[in-house]
């Protein structure tokens, strides 16, 4: 057993994942919203969103999420933050987990 627990000094960071043990997915958290339009080539993102509300563009569509909601994003999809209120807190999960020079190469930044 391993307990998590967030860096609160930072707005956003990681649990776990395969750099630290046999995860096959990679565990994060943020608690800001980050505007940087971006698709991964094989990795699936699911974003939980635990407290406040944010919205979100995939694809060229908005979407806005409350608390206790989540939210897929498949390989292939591009997406962003584009807010969120100041009480926002999600955890994301990617699979398969991100780790050293795959985890740079299956990110693509869209400008």
């Amino acid at each position: 057993m391993r307990i998590l627990e967030p860096n609160t000094n930072i707005d956003k960071g990681w649990f776990a994942g395969p750099w630290d043990s046999d995860l096959n997915i990679s565990i994060g958290y943020a608690n800001t919203a980050v505007d940087e339009p971006h698709y991964h080539k094989t990795t699936t993102e699911i974003y939980l969103f635990a407290h406040g509300e944010t919205t979100m563009l995939v694809d060229g569509e908005e979407f806005h999420f409350r608390e206790r909601s989540g939210v897929v994003i498949e390989p292939g999809e591009v997406h962003t933050f584009l807010s969120c209120s100041l009480d926002h807190y999600h955890f994301v999960l990617h699979t398969p987990g991100l780790q050293g020079e795959r985890a740079k190469a299956d990110k693509v930044t869209v400008t």
